[in-house]
């Protein structure tokens, strides 16, 4: 055996150029990373080459290296040699190719493999623009930013339909450098996960750690399902504990959960048994823990299978309030009184000398906010002014009012204390009302003469009438004589 290798090891230096020139003549070898060839610094990393039974002898060399890194003898009649990297550094960083050496002479060198090495510099960001919620067929733009001065983002696509992107960064007027990648027709039968990552064009195998993950949901192919609170109302206690549930009475096997504005979404299995046949229910239930403002928003749930990268369309938005955020509580009176006959008009104001600049009011046992309007200055209070006209008797109830800001509209301050209002009398049908149009100004007319008009119009009648009855009879006499 050492004399083989002897032997081939003087065919390798002493005939190199020859070798080169008889590289071809065999087919090419195969070559593959495990467990792939992007691998952070430090970590081991095993080459393999795979060539002809015939190979007596393998040779693995980077570009741009003076001779080849390593050899390897094949062990038995196995076709294939591993090359072990104890530990990933700069130097074995780059592109990388094997070849063997037979009888015959020299294979041609196999594909290039990229070897990267990552988690060398600061972790980028990335986002998606306008959401990671894409209806399917729309767009999306990727953006990869960090504020280091990198000279590149590289954005890599996972899963089966692996690939990646290069692009140069701008800078923005903030100093951040970013680069945006974007795609025009999302389609919903692939799995749609990215990360990026950035490098220096001096150093285009040496990457920064990678961005956390991005996953595209790609919505609107199956019925939506329905969002709801586990308490019958959106306004949550800032600190308490809430579970938003969503359900479907498609058998959906997870479900997806998306706040507006949010950078990426939550998903959950259909929970154990929540396929129910009595009632035909598959559901999910999304804990949000202790509630904070972070927690108020809108959301949307969506339905989809395991083994399916396809969604359904987006449930109806639900708004999530949370109070006690803001460290204030307005008032709350009401105009002429909290008593009120049904058919009337009442007012109910909401004040404030804090920074409230809108003020939402709410009537216990009522599922939504009843009315939100900006506040209006009044001396060294804002207030709003909540007026209902006509008056029935669904207005009556109790009512608490909250203030809140324009820029945070899903923030609220603490509940004024709680306002009853009262409706006696008769009920008054709602909708619109029939109204007589208005006379014209003037004196009303004397008695007699709306007495004589009357007349007039009772005598008119009864001779059209008269006429109509001579017309019937002179028509049948003719009609008789025709026939005789």
């Amino acid at each position: 055996m050492a004399t083989v290798l002897t032997s081939l090891l003087c065919l390798g230096l002493s005939l190199g150029q020859k070798i080169h020139a008889q590289a071809g003549t065999l087919p090419k070898p195969t070559i593959w990373a495990e467990p792939g060839s992007m691998s952070p610094q430090g970590r081991p990393v095993i080459i393999w080459c795979q060539g002809s039974l015939e190979a007596e002898a393998y040779f693995l060399y980077r570009e741009g290296a003076r001779g080849p890194w390593g050899r390897q003898l094949p062990l038995g009649p196995r076709s294939k040699v591993k090359f072990f990297i104890p530990r990933m550094t700069v130097d074995y960083a780059g592109r990388a190719h094997c070849y063997y050496l037979s009888n015959s002479g020299a294979s041609g060198h196999s594909d290039p493999l990229d070897l990267v090495m990552i988690g060398v510099y600061g972790q980028p960001t990335l986002s998606a623009l306008p959401s990671p919620v894409v209806t399917s067929g729309g767009t999306v733009t990727l953006q990869c930013g960090s504020w280091v001065g990198y000279d590149r983002f590289v954005l890599s696509q996972e899963g089966e339909h692996e690939q990646s992107w290069l692009l140069d960064p701008q800078r923005r007027s903030d100093g951040l450098f970013q680069a945006e990648f974007r795609f025009d027709t999302v389609v919903p039968n692939q799995r749609w996960t990215f990360r990026c990552h950035g490098l220096y064009r001096n150093y285009s195998h040496v990457w920064s750690t990678p961005s956390d993950s991005l996953d595209l949901l790609v919505s609107g192919l199956y019925r939506k399902p329905e969002l709801l609170q586990s308490l019958p109302n959106h306004l949550l206690v800032s600190g308490e504990h809430r579970t938003l549930r969503c359900l479907s009475d498609v058998r959906y096997e997870r479900f997806a959960l998306f706040k507006e504005g949010g950078l990426d979404f939550q998903q959950q299995l259909a929970v154990p048994h929540g396929w129910q046949p009595l009632i035909g229910i598959s559901q999910a239930h999304f804990h949000l823990g202790n509630v904070t403002h972070s927690h108020g928003g809108k959301y949307r749930c969506y339905g989809g299978y395991t083994h399916s990268h396809e969604w359904s369309a987006p449930s109806e938005p639900l708004e999530v309030l949370v109070t006690g955020e803001l460290p204030y509580a307005p008032s709350l009176s009401v105009w002429p009184g909290p008593a009120v006959v049904s058919g009337g008009k009442v007012t109910l104001q909401c004040a404030s000398s804090n920074q409230a600049d809108a003020f939402l009011l709410f009537k216990e046992g009522g599922e939504k906010r009843l009315l939100h309007l900006m506040a209006r200055p009044q001396g060294k209070q804002k207030q709003a002014n909540f007026t209902m006209n006509p008056v029935t008797s669904a207005h009556a109830g109790t009512y608490r009012c909250y203030g809140s800001l324009s820029t945070s509209p899903y923030i609220l301050s603490w509940p004024s204390g709680p306002l009853e209002l009262r409706v006696s009398g008769p009920p008054v049908q709602n909708g619109p009302s029939l109204k007589m149009p208005e006379p014209k100004s003037g004196p009303p007319l004397p008695d007699y003469i709306l007495v004589t008009l009357i007349h007039t119009s009772l005598s008119g009648l009864l001779l059209l009438v008269t006429g109509a009855l001579v017309c019937l009879a002179w028509h049948s006499q003719r009609r008789n004589q025709g026939a005789k």
